[in-house]
This record gives structure tokens, sequence and C-alpha cells, in this order.
């Protein structure tokens, strides 16, 4: 499992959202363009408020894009919920790996993304939380 490191931005981010809307914050991913904020079990609806507009009103405060995933200790269920509004055909654990079958080609293409960024991008912020080496999509 991979060491997670949260600068001062980070924790800032994830205080102001648990103090907002009460919900439970487990980690947060800083990029120039977006902010992710994992929750815990349970807690995205409250995060995400009624119609969006907690995430709508953090979005002004941050300038920033913000996506709210909901923690689960399986792997599977993690992603499946980081990579939502895509949908997976199947999604598998085989040893140190994660394979997800992507629905259709299209798909597949924006799992994966330019040179591969967002699928890297994907397997940096699952690999904070499970000890896996790699993310393939076939």
């Amino acid at each position: 499992m991979g060491t997670r490191v949260l600068d001062f931005a980070a924790i800032k981010l994830m205080d102001l959202l648990a103090s907002r809307t009460g919900a439970r914050v487990k980690d947060c991913v800083l990029s120039e363009s977006e902010v992710l904020l994992i929750v815990e079990p349970g807690e995205a609806g409250k995060a995400v408020g009624r119609g969006g507009a907690n995430v709508r009103q953090l979005e002004r405060l941050t300038r920033r894009r913000i996506r709210i995933a909901e923690y689960s200790p399986d792997v599977v269920s993690f992603i499946k919920g980081l990579v939502q509004p895509l949908e997976l055909r199947d999604a598998a654990v085989e040893g140190d790996t994660v394979v997800l079958m992507a629905a259709d080609s299209e798909t597949r293409g924006l799992l994966i993304g330019r040179n591969a960024h967002r699928l890297r991008a994907l397997e940096a912020v699952v690999q904070r939380h499970f000890p896996i080496k790699e993310i393939k999509v076939r």
C-alpha cells in the first residue's frame, strides 16, 4: 500500500468539506485543475449536498473542478466509484494487478486517456489505499 502524504492545501480542503457538510473525509488528491475528495463509506450524499450544492460551492471557492468518491474496502468497488459515470463490463483482481474490462472502445479510451495519463492517475490514487502494482484495461 502506498504512502499517503498530505500537504497543507489538501488538509485545508479536507477540513473545509468536513466543516461545511459534516461528511468524514478520508483522503484528498490535488491536481492542477481538479480536486478528488475521498469520503468514508456512506458519506458521499452528505458531501455532494442536495442537487450538488456543496460541490458547486467548493468549486467556486477553489476555482477547481471537485470530484467526490466514496471509499470502499473492496478495491474493485473503490475503482468503480472512482471511474463513475463510466461503465465497466467487469473488473477483477489478478494477483497484484487489477484488470478492468471496459463496456466499449469509447469507454476504454476514456479510462486510459492520452498517453495513458488518466490510467496512471487512477493507478496512483488506488495505490494510496491498496497494495496493487498496476491497473490494466481490456
